[in-house]
């Protein structure tokens, strides 16, 4: 993975968990943490991203700041909500994240409040 795939890759991921420590995101994308603080160091400049020191900490994107495009139909939405409550949550939860990511707005408000 590129730089710039693995960058693409904490954006992807700030969108659909909203705050994740460095930690986290450095295991997930098998680098070591220094990578991950001079990835973040770099998006600073395109992103609104924010870090959180102390307990509860990590790295978010500004609230607000909305990244999802609506680029699935309707029926591509309801056939992904259709599926949530038949996988295991792991997946339920990559299958939120795809929706809240392409869906309609009133769709990502749901999923978010919900």
């Amino acid at each position: 993975m590129s730089a710039n795939e693995r960058r693409a890759e904490i954006i992807k991921i700030l969108t659909g968990r909203h705050k994740e420590q460095v930690k986290n995101l450095a295991f997930q994308l098998g680098v070591s943490i220094r990578t991950i603080k001079n990835d973040i160091l770099i998006l600073t400049s395109e992103y609104p991203i924010e870090t959180i020191q102390g307990r509860g900490g990590g790295v978010r994107l500004m609230k607000g700041y909305n990244t999802y495009r609506n680029d699935i139909t309707q029926q591509q939405q309801n056939l992904l909500m259709s599926l949530i409550p038949k996988v295991d949550k792991q997946n339920a939860n990559l299958l939120k994240e795809l929706l809240v990511a392409h869906g309609s707005v009133r769709l990502k408000t749901a999923l978010e409040g919900g």
